[in-house]
């Protein structure tokens, strides 16, 4: 096992990381910027090290700086969190050519998912169902309109390295093609230096579903069920649940079962997410993240198991310390991201947190680095705490969502948590009838009415 660990992130998921490590007796490195020189991660870890000045890109996106700072504290191995480095296959590569491990997947596996088109072509080769589209990018207009011909619009149109929304447009008709095309590459392009994008037909109302695994290098994989993630704002989520109200325990275990033959066939290794649109009773694979998931702890909620621990195991090469028939799901669980965001027109709102109180009692936890005094920077993600709440039934864990959510005070700076004291009272997300516009439409309107209703 490891001795020390350096966290490359920061933030919630910094914190959380520094936790686990904790508990396996694992001294800690936090790195940080100048901006989070007061960051809860960065007080409790035994170790820090500013790595640069407050933006990204000279910070937590500067591998140099990182790998510099792994040397000089003489840690065993690197977590890279979620965001920043998490998915740059060149960067665990670089983990490994420094002879460090890289807390997470193989870097082939990285690369392999972070390409929207590759992700896409492996899926349909290990047996996934995909959406029908493109056979890879697009090349030409003339080619764009003869795949959306053969598919049949609305079409969807993905960056090919993309992610959160950007680099993506829908055209209803053939005469916004062309148009969304041009978009879809400009944005792509200006969002992660590379314009390529591809096609893909536009579901109406789907929910968007995840499936957690996890795997070791002895070919073990196992998956921890589904998350229903389909409460979504321009393409970002806002509240997860698990298990999906859509699923029952056949489906959630067909799903599971071929997403883990999938992934031992793949030979992959770490924790991941295979998420799907699932629409009509029909999964269609969308994309693959190879890291921890902002969303986890409502895996951990339902199946008691630590998914960062087993990602520390794994990397250290050690077996999985369960197997496929050792996960029991229990309850229920919800996930509330409180964003510093005006809650009408999510504007950022960093700055001094003055007052911080965190709702407890049984089956409420909050993972979050703020404290009274705090000054939320205005560099970075917005999102500043997570509450997760878990019940023995999808009624009992609402009830004590609401309570939870009620008790949360965070001053100074505005939150969305009036925004989810409102969406978990609307009649559709109570009856779990939601699908991934469903959020838009309730936010632009209040709630909506669905078709027949």
């Amino acid at each position: 096992m490891f001795d020390k660990v350096l966290i490359a992130n920061r933030g919630e998921i910094a914190l959380r990381i520094h936790r686990a490590c904790r508990e396996m007796g694992i001294q800690t490195v936090a790195v940080h910027s100048t901006a989070d020189a007061e960051a809860m991660h960065v007080r409790l870890a035994d170790e820090s090290v500013c790595i640069g000045p407050p933006p990204s890109k000279d910070s937590y996106l500067n591998a140099s700086a990182i790998l510099s700072a792994a040397t000089i504290t003489g840690v065993d191995a690197i977590h890279p969190g979620v965001g920043f480095l998490s998915e740059n296959a060149d960067f665990a590569t670089m983990v490994e050519e420094h002879g460090l491990v890289f807390i997470g997947p193989k870097p082939e596996h990285i690369g392999l998912m972070g390409d929207k088109v590759a992700a896409k072509q492996a899926a349909d080769s290990l047996g996934l169902p995909v959406v029908p589209g493109s056979n890879g990018a697009i090349t030409s207009n003339a080619e764009a309109a003869q795949v959306a011909e053969r598919i049949g619009y609305p079409i969807l149109i993905k960056a090919a390295a993309g992610g959160g929304g950007r680099g993506m447009k829908v055209a209803r008709v053939q005469g916004e093609l062309f148009e969304a095309l041009t978009q879809a590459r400009t944005e792509a392009k200006a969002s992660f230096g590379y314009d390529a994008v591809y096609l893909e037909k536009y579901l109406d109302r789907p929910r968007h579903i995840e499936v957690q695994v996890l795997a070791d290098d002895q070919g073990n994989v196992i998956h921890l069920g589904e998350r229903d993630c389909s409460l979504q704002r321009r393409h970002q989520k806002l509240l997860e649940e698990a298990p999906s109200p859509a699923l029952n325990a056949e489906v959630r275990a067909a799903i599971g079962t071929r997403v883990t033959d999938a992934l031992r066939r793949l030979g992959y290794r770490s924790a991941g997410t295979v998420e799907f649109l699932y629409e009509n009773g029909e999964f269609f694979f969308i994309e693959m993240n190879t890291r921890l998931q902002v969303e986890h702890p409502i895996s951990e909620a339902i199946t008691g198991i630590d998914l960062v621990r087993e990602q520390i195991r794994i990397a250290a090469g050690l077996p999985m310390s369960l197997r496929q028939e050792d996960v029991h799901f229990s309850g229920h669980a919800i996930e509330c991201r409180i964003n510093a965001e005006d809650p009408v027109t999510f504007l950022p709102s960093p700055g001094l947190v003055t007052d911080y109180h965190a709702p407890g009692g049984l089956g409420v936890r909050v993972d979050s680095g703020l404290y009274a005094g705090y000054r939320v920077p205005p560099y970075y993600d917005s999102l500043i705490a997570k509450l997760i709440v878990h019940g023995q039934t999808r009624n009992e864990c609402l009830m004590r969502l609401r309570r939870a959510l009620e008790e949360f005070v965070i001053g100074g700076v505005k939150t969305t948590i009036p925004l989810h004291q409102r969406l978990i009272v609307a009649n559709d997300f109570i009856n779990g009838e939601y699908d991934i516009h469903w959020l838009e439409r309730f936010v632009a309107g209040g709630e909506p009415h669905r078709p027949g209703s």
